[in-house]
């Protein structure tokens, strides 16, 4: 029988007011803006939605199908990562006789499916079908990460983002983002990862999805294989890098050719087989394991074959991927405003990728954090000041040394220039730039600048 749009008293309108940080100014904050988005109750006052709706929220309100009333609400969890958030009614009696919806299972490609949501432009709720035409690891526009998602032939407009995808009367998805190279394409975030968001928020703390944190080569060329001593069974990728402090480190090595993860064998492409029907990207086996877990790899290792174990860590990279619901980090040193190197930094740029200098794009695409370097300490600014004179030109620029010392993030690189070593401070940048300052005219000068540019603390309060 074919279901009205009013079948689905379990999907509801979000309305957010949100206020971004400006990476450009980062002691100051953008204009508020409106938006909104879609929502289903999967709970009692328990409403699942998409991250990307209540990211960097102010004011948020729900409103239930067919029904004028609006009630406030807040966020209770979020995983930007996997652009899922849960949100609750503040009086939780707005949503009694809503009869929650049901979390399926993962569906089979060719399953019809049925979005439901309120675009924009329209004050009813939607419904748009189709069927589903992938099931691979994708990545999610909100983090950039790589993670499982469902492809679906139906329409996904902005307004839909958030709202629930059906099958058989069951949630099997979230609306989440259309695809831009193709027309009524969207993408939907699958049960699998939405309740290893669930169970995460359930433990009392959720910390994310675990990452290996290695740099892998393809061994589908058979001299690489043939050099690296593989026999016709053995099949996987060659490592050629391990980011510092993430799930591999001390464990895998350069060289080594990773053959099994989880007792599932690794093809030459990098791909391993997922619920015994899907082939896709080899960390989709870890998105149903949580942060601690230890998990066991399988690595040849100067030919011969090594059982191991890993615990599984948060990935972490040189340059953080799109931030949300934090203030941004800076310090300002005299007429210096010194930034880590992050997404949401390049994205002041318009076509960052083309506008951006190259080595901070470069450091985005291919740099890995090690241990003498944890992120990428930029110079984002210089404030016009007497101090600053012949130094106009030295901004968009990394911290090569303070004092002699490279930084290894923003909060050593505090330390370093609030150092009493001597009267001269010199700062060296990646252009081979030097900047030298007397310390104690930094101190006098320090407070006519942040007074000239409404500058009230010379810090973010993360630091």
């Amino acid at each position: 029988m074919e279901r009205s749009p009013f079948d689905y008293p379990s999907v509801l309108k979000i309305f957010t007011t949100a206020q971004d940080p400006d990476y450009d100014v980062p002691w100051q904050t953008a204009a508020p803006y409106n938006s909104s988005g879609s929502g289903v109750l999967i709970g009692p006052n328990r409403i699942l939605t998409a991250a990307h709706v209540v990211a960097n929220q102010t004011f948020l309100q729900v409103q239930k199908t067919r029904e004028p009333d609006k009630e406030v609400a807040r966020v209770t969890a979020i995983c930007h990562e996997a652009d899922l958030a849960l949100i609750e009614c503040e009086d939780p009696a707005f949503l009694e006789g809503v009869e929650p919806a049901e979390i399926g299972n993962l569906p089979r490609l060719r399953d019809k499916v049925t979005v439901v949501g309120f675009p924009i432009g329209g004050e009813e709720i939607s419904m748009t079908e189709g069927v589903v035409s992938r099931v691979e690891a994708q990545h999610y526009t909100h983090s950039q990460r790589k993670l499982l998602a469902v492809t679906v032939d139906a329409a996904i407009n902005s307004g839909n983002s958030g709202g629930p995808v059906f099958r058989a009367g069951k949630v099997i998805g979230i609306a989440f983002q259309s695809r831009t190279d193709g027309e009524n394409i969207g993408e939907i975030v699958p049960t699998p990862i939405i309740r290893h968001f669930l169970r995460g928020v359930e433990r009392g703390g959720y910390e994310g999805f675990p990452g290996l944190g290695i740099v892998g080569q393809s061994l589908e060329n058979r001299h690489l294989r043939k050099r690296w001593k593989m026999n016709a069974k053995q099949s996987g990728i060659l490592i050629n890098g391990i980011y510092y402090g993430n799930t591999c480190w001390g464990v895998l090595q350069p060289g080594d050719v990773l053959l099994e993860i989880m007792g599932k064998r690794i093809a030459n492409n990098g791909t391993v087989e997922y619920a015994e029907r899907y082939r896709t990207a080899l960390e989709t086996v870890l998105h149903e394991q949580m942060v601690g877990d230890v998990v066991s790899i399988k690595v040849l290792r100067e030919g011969e074959e090594l059982d191991l174990d890993v615990t599984l860590k948060p990935l972490r990279y040189l340059v953080p991927r799109s931030e949300y619901d934090i203030e941004p980090r800076y310090y300002v040193f005299g007429g210096l405003v010194f930034q880590p190197l992050s997404r949401n930094y390049l994205d002041t740029w318009n076509k960052w990728r083309e506008k951006a200098p190259r080595e901070f794009v470069e450091a985005y695409y291919y740099g890995m954090p090690t241990e003498g370097r944890h992120e990428v300490v930029v110079i984002t600014q210089v404030l016009a000041d007497e101090l600053m004179i012949g130094y106009e030109d030295c901004y968009d620029e990394s911290v090569a040394a303070i004092d002699g010392v490279a930084p290894r993030d923003l909060k050593h690189a505090v330390e370093l220039l609030s150092r009493e070593n001597g009267t001269y401070l010199e700062i060296r940048t990646s252009h081979d730039n030097l900047l030298v300052f007397d310390r104690h005219e930094v101190r006098q000068a320090e407070e006519r600048i942040r007074k000239r540019y409404k500058i009230v603390h010379r810090q973010s309060s993360t630091l």
